[in-house]
């Protein structure tokens, strides 16, 4: 006997997820007409409505909110069973699309991706390199690599490692401007500042006498990308907030020093895979997944020692 209630709750979920039927289809790799007669058929089976169509979308009825949270257990429960399995390298294959920002990408994701090519040869990978959050959905990304934190909570996300950002100059800045003792000293150095959708970035975060203080960073030269800010901080054209994976290399071997270390409030924010509800499943997304959450459980740069 065919049962495919546990089809109708990922399609429910996927819809209530994205927030409507064609981009619950383009989620789950079906057609929007699959989607919508699916849900007609649930409804049906049950006897109830689980939601309203409107013209800005679909909400939820008292009935679909009790449904959905009962399938999340369900799924949970499926998916918890399931993964006690290990995926085989011969199920891995076909075409990754991975999203990931360009300095972390460079920096610590493009150096480990010859292995988990070579543990999946029937496994074709093509990344995208961008400081922009793309559209899972619209330009058909399997797996994007997000920093910080997480504003689309319709997507379904795997936390990598910590992330924290820590203000630093080259030394050659420090001895010019002097070394700063408080906040307000950054005033009188130089510094370098994102533009764009990451201009929040530039209010850089300490903790002074037990307050949060903010420093609001301005600069001469602003850019939308990490990579060119980091460059421009190597050159010595001012400070910059860099994530540690960047900072504490160059930190150890003497091109940058950290300043104000012991005012650096701790970010409480993270590096994380972020996909599509219903995706981690797919063999090759899900050993994608793995493989970078191994690859980050212990990230090395937490571990390098600086000079003081």
């Amino acid at each position: 006997m065919k049962d495919d209630r546990l089809l109708e709750m990922r399609v429910y979920q996927a819809v209530v997820a994205t927030g409507a039927f064609t981009a619950a289809a383009h989620s789950l790799g079906v057609s929007q007409p699959f989607v919508s007669q699916t849900i007609q058929r649930l409804e049906k089976r049950l006897g109830v409505k689980l939601m309203h169509r409107t013209t800005r979308g679909h909400r939820q009825t008292p009935e679909g909110e009790r449904f959905l949270e009962l399938a999340r257990r369900v799924l949970d429960a499926v998916e918890a069973a399931e993964s006690d399995w290990q995926i085989s390298d011969a199920q891995v294959e076909g075409l990754l699309r991975v999203s990931v920002p360009i300095a972390f990408g460079l920096d610590r994701i493009t150096p480990i991706i010859p292995d988990f090519l070579e543990k999946h040869p029937k496994l074709s990978l093509e990344m995208r390199l961008t400081d922009d959050s793309e559209s899972l959905i619209d330009d058909q990304i399997d797996v994007a690599i997000r920093m910080g934190t997480l504003s689309n909570s319709s997507l379904i996300h795997r936390r990598l490692c910590g992330l924290q950002r820590i203000v630093v100059a080259t030394p050659d800045l420090v001895a010019r401007y002097g070394l700063p003792t408080q906040p307000a000293d950054l005033g009188a150095f130089p510094c370098l500042a994102w533009d764009g959708s990451r201009a929040h970035l530039n209010r850089w975060k300490f903790l002074e006498d037990g307050k949060n203080v903010t420093f609001h960073a301005e600069s001469r030269f602003r850019s939308n990308q990490g990579m060119s800010l980091y460059q421009m901080c190597l050159a010595g054209m001012g400070a910059m907030r860099a994530a540690e994976h960047l900072a504490h290399p160059a930190i150890a071997d003497g091109r940058l020093v950290q300043l104000l270390p012991d005012l650096t409030a701790v970010d409480d924010t993270a590096i994380s895979a972020v996909f599509l509800p219903g995706r981690h499943m797919v063999p090759r997304i899900r050993s994608f997944i793995d493989f970078m959450a191994g690859a980050f459980r212990r990230p090395d740069w937490e571990a390098t020692e600086t000079r003081d």
